[in-house]
This record gives C-alpha cells, sequence and structure tokens, in this order.
C-alpha cells in the first residue's frame, strides 16, 4: 500500500507562516494527484489545494493568494506553503494521494491518505 507522513504543522500567530510536506512511500506505480485537505471537529474534510501530476493547481477559495501547494514527481512529495496565516485557517490538516499500485495496476486508482499534521492560528 501506499504510506503518506505529514510534518510541518504547529501553533503560529494570526499573519505568520507554515510550511506543511508530506511523504509518499510503499508500492507506488504512479501517483496521479496530490492535495491538502483540513479538517476540524464537526465539520467534514474540505479541500484545501490539489495538483496533478501533470500540472496545473486547484485552490479553495479561502486560501487563494496566501496558500502555494508544490510537488516533486520525482520524490513522491507535496508541500504547501501557508502565508497570511488566519484564526479560520486552524484546523487538522490531511495529504491525499491518488495513485494506482503494482496491486491495482495502473488503471485503477485508489484514494490514500495520511495520519494529518495539526495547524493552529492564534489571534
Amino acid at each position: 500500500q501506499v504510506r503518506l507522513v505529514e510534518s510541518g504543522g504547529g501553533l503560529v500567530q494570526a499573519g505568520g507562516s507554515l510550511r506543511l510536506s508530506c511523504a509518499a512511500s510503499g508500492d507506488i506505480l504512479r501517483i496521479n494527484t496530490m492535495a491538502w485537505y483540513r479538517q476540524t471537529p464537526g465539520t467534514g474534510r474540505e479541500l484545501v489545494a490539489s495538483m496533478p501530476s501533470g500540472g496545473g493547481t486547484i485552490y479553495a477559495d479561502s486560501v487563494k493568494g496566501r496558500f502555494t501547494i508544490s510537488r516533486d514527481n520525482a520524490k513522491n512529495t507535496v508541500s504547501l506553503q501557508m502565508n497570511s496565516l488566519k484564526p479560520e485557517d486552524t484546523a487538522h490538516y490531511y495529504c491525499e494521494a491518488v495513485a494506482s499500485t503494482p496491486r491495482s495496476g495502473p488503471r485503477v486508482q485508489q484514494q490514500f491518505w495520511g495520519q494529518g499534521t495539526q495547524v493552529t492560528v492564534s489571534s
């Protein structure tokens, strides 16, 4: 299977910056999309930023202009640079990868999740 490990969360004051990183490892045939989601207690998981292997990015309206997603396809990593953080950005952030494995074959894409990392922005 595919394992995702996030790092970089923490506590920061409003207006500050944090950089989240995620590394994928395991039985990977090909990773298609890598993305960041976030979730607060009592709410569903929402997409923050997404980046397919071919390039291009998708951002939630709430983070446009403040967050930047990047990835290294050779290293199977994805990062999220978060600037001008606001208290409402406080959440548990999850890394997601849509990938195929040797077991599933190239035509089957599966969704994998990391354990997440907490980001807390104080006012």
